[in-house]
């Protein structure tokens, strides 16, 4: 399917339920956009411009415009949603799945790569789990370029490596600033989300299509739903640890999630969060029809804990490892994935966002795997085609293949690295 048939698949945007403003429109602009519940416009383009035009002078398009309201049409006091712009309903996940759906190779690599990860993290598969690849994806073409690259590199490290992508599209911030491609797809400030759903999906597809199966955090409680069939392995970042809804979330994913320690260090909020997720949990949600629902989980028995270092330094040592797996033990059954080990992020607080101090932590651990330390399972690097970073903004401004995020490896410095940890394992191997 040509990506101009899968967006005519889809449902052209339509708007809210339709409402009449305090000032009546004219009879003929109710004529070509009347009032009515269901798929129907809820503003014309006119509207819609009024609406921008407001924001963009500083203005409350709620007080300085007569944009209709759906309040008016329910029958509901104009007193809720005093700060909520309701301008465009996305499509439903189950059209979204079902236009842009996973091939039978893609479901393939899916399920299989799914059950290597957990083989890995069970210690039944001595493989070192490798989650490697941009800090964010803004290009979906470099983000292909960068895959295809990879993949390459995966079939020749296979004996000795797990090699999954990182394929993230939904960036937590501390205050402001570039959110990710599904909440900002153009970089631009328009937040053109739909359209970022979309691209996302089809980036997803794509990597799946060279045989690497791909990893993401997951931050909105929504987007799973359109997106979470093609991800082998998930994260829940130092800033949503301890959060009941990602807790919520993470029991009912069909994939291995990786809890990070929390942004002060504290490893027990991840070890409480694989605890809390392992649990069968219900909680308000949307089902496959968008419909907000109640969701009840069975819960996810292979979760395990992240050290992504803190604001206080890195935890990627010996030292900082042996603690963290007896605090592990101590509440989780020694049975379970998280008991057997754990993954470093060599990236973020443990390496104070520096790709060459990045590098240095990933030597770091490939030196102690040959020599046969045990309690990591895997690693986590962040790398593109270009190495270090620069500002956000729309993309014939940008680099090719240079993060607009946290600082990354170049694709040399990311090849020669995992050389090196696959010649770790197999030192291990020997040694043992």
């Amino acid at each position: 399917m040509n990506e101009q048939k899968k967006d005519a698949a889809l449902p052209a945007a339509s708007g809210r339920l339709p409402e009449q403003s305090a000032n009546r429109r004219q009879a003929s602009q109710q004529a070509a956009y009347p009032l009515h519940i269901g798929q129907q416009p809820l503003n014309s383009p006119e509207d819609l411009r009024a609406i921008h035009e407001a924001i963009s002078e500083g203005k409350n398009p709620l007080e300085a415009t007569d944009v209709p309201r759906w309040e008016d049409q329910v029958g509901v006091n104009r007193i809720i949603n005093r700060r909520v712009l309701e301008l465009e309903p996305l499509p439903t996940p189950a059209q979204v799945l079902s236009s842009l759906p996973l091939s039978q190779q893609a479901e393939n690599t899916v399920a299989y790569s799914r059950d290597e990860i957990r083989a890995c993290l069970y210690g039944q598969d001595d493989r070192l789990l490798v989650i490697v690849g941009p800090c964010s994806v803004h290009d979906p073409k470099a983000a292909l370029d960068y895959a295809r690259r990879l993949s390459k590199l995966k079939d020749e490290l296979d004996d000795q490596l797990l090699i999954v992508m990182r394929v993230y599209f939904e960036k937590p911030r501390t205050t402001i600033g570039w959110k990710g491609l599904i909440n900002d797809p153009d970089i631009d400030g328009s937040h053109q989300i739909r359209k970022g759903l979309l691209l996302a999906r089809r980036v997803l597809l794509s990597v799946l299509d060279t045989g690497l199966a791909a990893a993401t955090e997951f931050l909105e409680p929504t987007s799973p739903q359109y997106i979470s069939d093609a991800i082998s392995w998930g994260a829940i970042g130092a800033r949503n640890t301890e959060s009941q809804i990602h807790r919520q979330l993470a029991s009912g994913l069909s994939m291995p999630v990786g809890f990070k320690n929390a942004t002060d260090g504290s490893v027990k909020a991840a070890v409480n969060g694989c605890y809390a997720a392992a649990q069968q949990h219900t909680f308000f949600g949307i089902d496959h029809l968008g419909r907000a629902s109640a969701v009840e989980t069975l819960g996810n028995p292979d979760c395990h804990v992240v050290l992504r270092g803190s604001s206080h330094g890195p935890n990627y040592d010996t030292q900082s490892v042996t603690q963290a797996m007896t605090d592990i033990r101590a509440m989780l059954p020694a049975d379970s994935a998280a008991a057997h080990g754990l993954i470093i992020d060599c990236s973020h607080g443990n390496s104070g966002k520096d790709e060459h101090r990045q590098a240095q932590v990933v030597r770091n651990i490939a030196s102690r795997i040959a020599q046969g330390e045990r309690g990591i399972t895997g690693v986590m690097m962040e790398s593109f085609l270009e190495g270090g970073n620069q500002k956000p903004a729309p993309l014939d401004r940008l680099v090719y293949g240079r993060s607009i995020t946290d600082r990354c490896l170049s694709w040399p410095d990311t090849e020669q690295l995992l050389r090196e940890l696959a010649d770790a394992v197999s030192q291990r191997r020997w040694n043992e």
